[in-house]
């Protein structure tokens, strides 16, 4: 009997598999190979399209009318990958780029991949380790912090929160009892007074989900550069909590940190580290101020389709100098899928006589008020915006 033939009627034993040893068995059976291991990895295209029209006025008398991108989330467009490797580890990537969709331009024309650029290792018992140019711990957080998802609007959002950086060496690990630790360190390359120096900065974060409650801390600490003009570390300090009682969430939020500078722009309108390119710069003498932020949030569903919230924050200047703000913000979003969503949002920051803030979102807003019309002014401003997620 030819072996590779089972009788009629009569089932092959269990875990043998017989087959022709022919060309077309042997392609069958490299293509049956080539299907498994693409079921055991994977990658895949996401993205979004965030664009708003922007109505801001500030006391000065100046207004602004215009189209922007990124009132919610910025507009992107990232590449996700996953392989099992076995034994429960997998290897993971990411490469994210940041869109300007009203104009179509790339948001940082000095990178391809400008907002993520990591490859990793995760295992589910022991947690995952990443490395490469990645989100900082406190920005990750922003859903958490108030109903914008620390978005425009947002008081927090309008002070320097540090985004993400190069040369990131990460390991987040398993929940455990509720419990998730978040590290990082990033070796970031600086020029002071001509040379060349590098500078760690350090990242620790703990969250914690019990049921419907969360808290959490994200915190950072960036070493001043050998030959900085100014021998200040800069620290981003955040803590949260939030409850979800069933119909939305209520938010608080309080921040500590000196990462703010002096800019033409405005008295506050810069950071002392750098979100685009990771790169840090000691010449602002703010870094010698230390500011708390405070933030209470609350949002209501009021049908399955349509949220509202509203918030409240206030920015103190802690050293006594009186560049102190605080200011508010309602907003509404609908449903109308779960990928698009339009939203409207009214918001209001009044800067004190020294102070000089300016409203932020998911990305920077461009165009926007600079000097005599920041400085001292109340800002408010008025957003209607459609977003769409794929």
């Amino acid at each position: 009997m030819n072996p590779t033939h089972t009788a009629p009627g009569r089932a092959r034993p269990a875990g043998r598999a017989t087959c022709p040893a022919s060309a077309l068995t042997l392609a069958l059976l490299a293509s049956c190979g080539a299907s498994a291991q693409a079921q055991s990895s994977s990658v895949s295209i996401y993205g979004s399209i965030d664009q708003y029209f922007n109505h801001m006025s500030s006391s000065s008398g100046a207004k602004l009318n215009t189209l922007q991108d990124g009132k919610d989330l910025r507009s992107r467009l990232g590449f996700r990958g996953v392989e099992d490797l076995g034994g429960g580890l997998q290897a993971k990537f990411l490469l994210e780029m940041g869109l300007s969709a009203n104009s179509g331009a790339s948001a940082d024309s000095t990178r391809a991949f400008d907002r993520q650029s990591w490859v990793g290792l995760a295992h589910a018992q022991y947690g995952e380790l990443r490395l490469g140019r990645q989100n900082s711990a406190p920005f990750t957080k922003g859903d958490y912090t108030d109903f914008t998802a620390r978005t425009l609007g947002s008081i927090i959002n309008n002070f320097g929160v540090p985004a993400r950086f190069d040369n990131d060496l990460a390991y987040m690990s398993p929940r455990w009892a509720g419990l998730q630790i978040e590290g990082h360190f990033a070796q970031q390359q600086a020029s002071a007074s001509g040379t060349q120096v590098s500078t760690p900065i350090v990242q620790l974060a703990a969250d914690y989900l019990n049921g419907p409650t969360r808290v959490g801390y994200a915190g950072l600490v960036a070493k001043a550069p050998q030959n900085a003009a100014l021998n200040a570390n800069v620290f981003y300090h955040y803590t949260y909590a939030n409850h979800d009682y069933g119909q939305g969430k209520l938010y608080a939020a309080y921040v500590r940190s000196n990462n703010v500078a002096a800019t033409a722009n405005g008295n506050n309108a810069g950071s002392v580290l750098s979100n685009v390119g990771g790169v840090v710069s000691w010449t602002s003498t703010s870094v010698n101020r230390t500011f708390d932020i405070v933030q209470l949030s609350a949002d209501y569903k009021v049908s399955p389709v349509l949220r509202v919230g509203a918030l409240w924050g206030r920015i103190h200047d802690s050293s006594g100098a009186g560049q102190n703000a605080s200011g508010g913000a309602i907003g509404a979003y609908y449903s109308l899928s779960k990928r698009t969503t339009l939203s409207a949002l009214y918001e209001t920051m009044k800067n004190d006589p020294n102070a000089g803030f300016r409203p932020a979102g998911s990305a920077g807003l461009s165009p926007n008020f600079t000097g005599s019309d920041v400085n001292g002014r109340t800002l408010k401003g008025f957003q209607f915006g459609v977003l769409h997620r794929f």
